[in-house]
């Protein structure tokens, strides 16, 4: 499974399940009057970086035509053809450079990948958008737009987020900045009030099955339609919990849920045993992502008294429901909030994973009653 090819935004030419986010943004440039600055938002995984490349090939094909109609940023003349679709073809100049980062219209802000630590920073630095208004104030390189696109915005510390206000407060004309927010409400309030907002919703699962087929062609329609469940509309997520064993992992992990209120301890230790090997970084980080999602989706669609199709199967419905019925819903929430942190510790490397993951189930144990 770790031979499937990671998707990467900027060499994926096509969008499948934002139609009308499309329509919007193609909308928006036939006008002649586009907005300078466009908030992205919606959860991880359903494509949000990829329309904001899909966007960005587009203006750097066609803003030049624009341009050379006597538009502009606010121009009121549109070309004499108006594009019907933001596709931009892999064999186009534009979609090659831009996929290889050699567009020096384009800019592309992201978190800094510490190469000590082999993770990604937890923030993007002001470092990383100092440069950003010098950018967009120059003239285009090739006659055309300026593109900025912040991936993603929400990671910004407080200094990055003042930087890039500035520019949002004085846009120059011909440029325009692409923000994508996984969660918008992390934002500074005047950042969210300069931007248009698009917000693009999950996918549903038989886009994601369908997605599956094309990109994962190993995978099968069962274990498709099981990961799209687990992605709850993130194709991003469906694909990494493909690569990373995440069917075989919540098959073990709800096995050793079901002995609860007492948990299996030898199955425990075997399954901590398992996740302190060296090498099994992903798959501890992919466990901990699975009981997260598990116990928060028994608690929330626990809250709202639904009895089917909170797990992938009735047999797993059926256990989500008599851990709920024989648990105070206040602990588990403490529970659910001691478990991402047990898993965040032993990530950073101050705790041991195998007594992170002994730690979280045990707590888990004790809000279940006997």
């Amino acid at each position: 499974m770790s031979d499937t090819p990671r998707l990467e935004p900027k060499t994926t030419p096509d969008l499948i399940g934002h139609d009308e986010a499309e329509k919007t943004l193609l909308d928006s440039y036939n006008s002649g009057r586009m907005h300078h600055a466009w908030l992205i938002t919606g959860p991880r995984g359903i494509g949000k970086a990829t329309l904001a490349y899909r966007f960005a090939r587009f203006l750097l094909k066609h803003g030049k035509d624009h341009q050379e109609d006597g538009g502009g940023l606010f121009g009121e003349a549109l070309p004499a053809t108006e594009p019907d679709s933001l596709y931009v073809s892999p064999e186009a100049p534009v979609f090659r450079r831009l996929a290889a980062g050699g567009h020096a219209d384009l800019m592309t802000i992201e978190r800094e990948f510490d190469e000590k630590k082999n993770r990604f920073k937890g923030q993007i630095g002001v470092d990383r958008v100092r440069g950003v208004g010098a950018f967009l104030g120059k003239t285009s390189a090739e006659g055309g737009w300026r593109v900025v696109v912040i991936d993603a915005a929400d990671e910004m510390n407080r200094n990055s987020a003042n930087a890039v206000l500035k520019v949002l407060e004085e846009p120059p004309q011909q440029a325009v900045l692409l923000l994508l927010a996984h969660n918008p409400g992390r934002l500074l309030p005047t950042i969210r009030s300069r931007c248009r907002t698009l917000t693009l919703n999950s996918l549903s699962d038989d886009i994601i099955v369908d997605l599956m087929a094309k990109h994962a062609p190993d995978s099968s329609p069962d274990e498709a339609l099981g990961l799209a469940k687990l992605a709850e509309g993130s194709f991003g997520r469906a694909l990494s919990l493909y690569e990373e064993g995440g069917l075989d992992l919540h098959k073990e992990l709800v096995s050793l849920l079901a002995t609860l209120p007492q948990l299996d301890v030898e199955a425990l230790h075997k399954l901590g045993d398992k996740m302190a090997r060296a090498g099994a970084d992903d798959a501890f980080r992919t466990l901990g992502d699975l009981l997260r999602w598990w116990l928060g989706r028994l608690i929330s669609q626990g809250a709202r008294a639904k009895t089917s199709g909170l797990g992938l199967s009735e047999a797993e419905d059926a256990l989500m429901l008599r851990i709920l019925h024989s648990s105070d819903m206040n602990k588990l929430m403490d529970v659910w909030g001691k478990i991402g942190s047990l898993f965040d510790q032993a990530q950073s490397g101050n705790l041991d994973r195998k007594q992170a993951l002994l730690n979280s189930f045990l707590a888990l144990e004790g809000a279940v009653k006997r």
